[in-house]
């Protein structure tokens, strides 16, 4: 019903249709950008609000208050940042504005320190966002710390939503910033676009952590065997990324994997290993639920595809961290026992 009125409400603001995308789609990622404004500035105004209670309350005693005073500790190897009352904060403002590569470097800190974000660096890195201009995203290494964030086995996932909130992810990664609040509007997917994705990656860390043994054993004892991860990471960041266009969003993908590639350092070899997974990604499910596996034609047709046990392995982890990152109730035994036989 949900749904239905919202077709309705996006037919009575005069939302048209636009290639790849319906009207109520529009206006669906029109709320959810809007929402995702609202949700980003409260997360800020909360983060102040604590750090203003986390202040001593006057004290009469000077040594008492010299003693309780605020912890300020500087970060070895990186005197731009500092932390804050336990949170990760610049040292001035003019951090970024020296150096814009220091907007990518912060999201690294975070990851490697496991550490949330000062109000005073979160709302300077949202006020910064006119620095992340073509020659940072040509930057070799703004491109190498943004694929360290990416490929982190503990915290890929919050620090990249970090990065999509304060807005950086979608302006360094433009194309990614084309799908933030994207609405997918069918009854199988339950999040936008970005919130999928990151989901996805969080789940393909914790394959990898070994965290997934007991509902995925298989997948948890193939994964050391993958000899390149990054490209499987990458491969997944990007899987969905050409969605909301013309033309089929597997195939766009892989075009922009091509371009991507390079970028991020990423040999010619590698960059068509990760073009083939993007334009693949749907293939395994599609096969495994679709077709009869006890048919030998069925194997043969998925060997001449697959083509490699490298690419089998990378495809099925990529496969259950997308169907798994679909909603809630999605993934289930008979789905995961398709995709072992195949």
């Amino acid at each position: 019903r949900g749904r239905y009125n919202q077709r309705e409400i996006a037919e009575l603001l005069g939302y048209q249709l636009h290639p790849g995308l319906e009207p109520v789609e529009r206006f669906m990622k029109h709320y959810f950008l809007v929402a995702k404004d609202v949700g980003d500035l409260t997360r800020i105004f909360c983060a102040a609000l604590e750090e203003m209670h986390a202040k001593p309350k006057p004290m009469l005693d000077r040594v008492l208050r010299h003693t309780f005073r605020r912890r300020k500790k500087s970060l070895p190897g990186t005197p731009q940042f500092i932390i804050d009352n336990d949170r990760l904060s610049v040292t001035d403002e003019g951090v970024f504005e020296r150096d814009p590569v220091n907007l990518l470097r912060i999201f690294a800190v975070a990851a490697r320190k496991d550490l949330d974000f000062h109000p005073d660096a979160l709302k300077l890195i949202t006020r910064s966002l006119r620095l992340i201009d073509a020659d940072l995203r040509d930057n070799e290494e703004a491109n190498r710390i943004f694929l360290d964030v990416l490929t982190s086995k503990r915290h890929a996932e919050a620090v990249l939503r970090a990065m999509n909130e304060t807005g950086v992810l979608g302006r360094f990664i433009n194309e990614f910033g084309r799908v933030v609040a994207m609405m997918q509007f069918n009854m199988y997917h339950h999040y936008t676009v970005d919130e999928h994705t990151l989901r996805a990656i969080g789940l393909l860390a914790q394959i990898e952590r070994g965290e997934e043994q007991g509902d995925h054993p298989l997948a948890t004892e193939l994964f050391p065997a993958i000899s390149n991860r990054n490209v499987l990471y990458l491969a997944l960041f990007l899987h969905d990324i050409a969605k909301g266009r013309v033309e089929d969003h597997s195939i766009a993908g892989a075009k922009i994997a091509r371009r991507l590639g390079p970028r991020f350092g990423f040999s010619p070899a590698e960059t068509d290993q990760l073009a083939w997974l993007v334009e693949n990604h749907l293939v395994m499910s599609i096969i495994a639920q679709s077709r009869d596996l006890s048919d030998r034609q069925t194997i043969r047709d998925f060997a001449a595809v697959v083509q490699t046990v490298e690419r089998l392995r990378m495809l099925l982890m990529l496969t259950i961290a997308d169907i798994k990152a679909v909603g809630p109730g999605v993934w289930n035994g008979w789905k995961w026992q398709l995709l072992r036989t195949l």
